[in-house]
């Protein structure tokens, strides 16, 4: 069995052109959530009914009916990073000036999901006086994900 560090898994964001929203990037326009990002956790969202029906033995059965992925990234703030700046640049943002291209690569390079996503959130400087400014933001699929090839 193999076991990968989370570290290895790539979240990569690109800005969203509001003119065409559905065209998806080039490679060569998403950046990574990578330098000083300390923690990147699954704050996925789901609904689930749970039902009994004549077909089976009374026994209830769940059926999710809704699911909601969601990334919440922390670490420390770099005005410099690419990545960082571009969440940054949306803070003041509503409605679809919060929207970035999502991308997530498994750690073992294997899988690959993208997505329209809309940021919120941000946190770009933050924190105790004696501390580095503090980086952060939630990253939610607008739908499911759609799994492409690394």
């Amino acid at each position: 069995m193999a076991r990968n560090k989370n570290a290895l898994r790539q979240h990569l964001i690109a800005d969203v052109d509001l003119e065409n929203m559905k065209e998806v990037p080039t490679d060569g326009d998403f950046l990574a959530l990578e330098k000083w990002i300390t923690d990147i956790e699954d704050g996925s969202d789901e609904t689930v009914d749970a039902y009994a029906d004549y077909a089976g033995d009374g026994t209830e059965k769940d059926e999710v009916t809704m699911f909601k992925e969601a990334y919440d990234v922390t670490g420390t703030y770099d005005p410099k990073d690419p990545a960082q700046a571009l969440v940054a640049s949306k803070k003041r943002l509503l409605g679809d000036g919060r929207k970035v291209w999502h991308r997530i690569i498994s750690a073992d390079g294997t899988a690959s999901v993208t997505g329209l996503a809309t940021l919120s959130g941000i946190v770009a400087g933050s924190g105790n006086a004696a501390e580095f400014e503090a980086f952060g933001c939630r990253i939610a699929f607008d739908e499911i994900a759609k799994e492409d090839t690394p």
